[in-house]
């Protein structure tokens, strides 16, 4: 489901609760994230988004509506519509030179990412051109997995060269479960 500008807290509120809101979304993050190689996958729902347009106003000091209803629109975009899970993928990649080198090479990497399904079916992440340049790619990048009613058993990819596959636990299943009914409006 979409956030709403009616969610958010004012500022005031949300530092003074800012240290439990933080905890929760932690562990909603936690049963989201799925580490496959350098390639993390971190599944974002409701939860996520609100937390991080809150961040986002808490840092940049947001008041006026039209600055809040800004960062609710773009964060929004990573919310999956109905049979889709939404996903930040971040290629993580501590050495500069490395990760400068691998951003060439995976230029392709976005066309070869799946999330694969009970029945063994690899369902292809659906990605923003945009992201991608004509010789390097963004180290991290918006996704979305079209998989219907049944979240993934597991999530990889299938680039030559980064053949890498994390099987689901069943808490991470659960919770993509839950984001599957939940349907955005």
């Amino acid at each position: 489901m979409k956030v709403q500008r009616s969610e958010l807290l004012p500022l005031e509120t949300y530092d003074a609760r800012r240290a439990e809101v933080r905890a929760r979304v932690l562990e909603v993050k936690q049963r989201r994230r799925v580490h496959a190689g350098p390639l993390t996958f971190l599944f974002e729902n409701a939860d996520t988004v609100r937390y991080q347009v809150q961040e986002m106003a808490r840092a940049e000091r947001l008041f006026r509506e039209e600055e809040l209803q800004h960062e609710l629109d773009t964060y929004n975009e990573l919310l999956g519509g109905p049979g889709e899970l939404g996903c930040s993928l971040l290629i993580e990649l501590a050495e500069p030179a490395e990760r400068d080198a691998k951003l060439r090479a995976w230029v392709a990497l976005p066309r070869h990412l799946y999330a694969k399904l009970a029945d063994g079916r690899r369902v292809r992440a659906r990605y923003d051109d945009r992201q991608v340049g004509d010789d390097r790619l963004s180290s991290v990048q918006y996704l979305k997995f079209p998989v219907g009613p049944q979240a993934p058993v597991a999530i990889g990819s299938d680039l030559p060269g980064l053949e890498v596959e994390a099987v689901l636990t069943e808490a991470q299943r659960a919770a993509l479960q839950e984001d599957l009914a939940v349907s955005p409006t």
